[in-house]
């Protein structure tokens, strides 16, 4: 059918796991839009769900990286870390063998992606899965982005695999949403835990929402490192759903730096034209 909708969010696990400690009001307004992202993956009528995420370790190790791998399984278990420091409850999420094989072997055209037929979620997933398919009744096909373990894929390798994302999407008859989940600018797990810097969060949202090609492929790791802690390599996966996106405009619905959660938290769409990839 076609890609029907792609978004970004933030996938911190203090959002779940230290709700209660956040500014009510802005942590009530960061949920509400979560609550409207679940509603317009809905009303496109999704019938399975792509995170792109970036694994935090708990399935791929230096012994083993891959720049980018997705998941091949009928399902998948989680979270990974313990319930009651994360807040959600052990779970089972369904997966789509056949989609993910077929969306796989398209990627594979253009893209080199590793595959695993066992995954367990960590928050990375767990995190955004709570708030958007909270019964666990879509489909989910899980892909990863390495941003832990230098040598990181190029930007533009990211952008690469989101545009094959989007081609493998549009050849298959299901109907596909994207949800690209990470940063924005943070420093987890380091003194500087809690940091956000607002003015490169805000900056670089600017340029994800014109869908700006040359100037979200600009960055370098060096500078994202300095300004937006080594969480900020996570714009990889927002970087993908802009390439997957294909030239749609998007828009910011909810961004606010909740220093709890430890990041600039974020939720954000494009607006996707079913009948296939505009022409730029």
């Amino acid at each position: 059918m076609a890609l029907v909708y792609a978004g970004v969010c933030s996938h911190a696990p203090g959002i779940t796991g230290r709700a209660d400690r956040a500014d009510p009001d802005v942590r009530d307004r960061f949920y509400a839009a979560f609550d409207d992202m679940r509603a317009a993956i809905q009303d496109a009528g999704a019938e399975a769900i792509v995170v792109i995420a970036a694994e935090h370790f708990a399935n791929f190790f230096m012994d083993n990286m891959p720049s980018f791998a997705i998941g091949m399984a009928d399902f998948y278990d989680g979270p990974i870390e313990d319930p009651g420091w994360l807040a959600i409850d052990e779970f089972r999420a369904p997966g789509n063998r056949d989609l993910s094989r077929r969306l796989i072997t398209e990627i594979m055209e253009t893209v080199d992606v590793a595959y695993a037929e066992e995954w367990r979620f960590d928050h990375g997933i767990a995190v955004p899965l709570h708030f958007l398919t909270p019964a666990f009744d879509l489909p989910v096909i899980p892909a990863n982005i390495n941003c832990q373990g230098p040598p990181l894929a190029p930007l533009h390798r990211a952008w690469a695999f989101g545009e094959a994302l989007r081609r493998a999407a549009d050849s298959v008859p299901e109907r596909i949403a994207v949800i690209g989940t990470g940063g924005i600018s943070h420093w987890p797990a380091t003194p500087d835990s809690g940091k956000i810097n607002e003015p490169w969060d805000r900056d670089f949202l600017d340029r994800w929402c014109r869908n700006d090609r040359d100037a979200l492929l600009d960055y370098d790791d060096t500078t994202v490192y300095a300004e937006a802690g080594q969480g900020g390599f996570e714009i990889r996966t927002f970087l993908a759903v802009a390439a997957a996106a294909a030239g749609a405009p998007g828009t910011v619905h909810f961004y606010a730096p909740i220093p709890i959660f430890a990041v600039g938290c974020t939720v954000a769409s494009y607006e996707i034209d079913p009948v296939g990839p505009s022409t730029h």
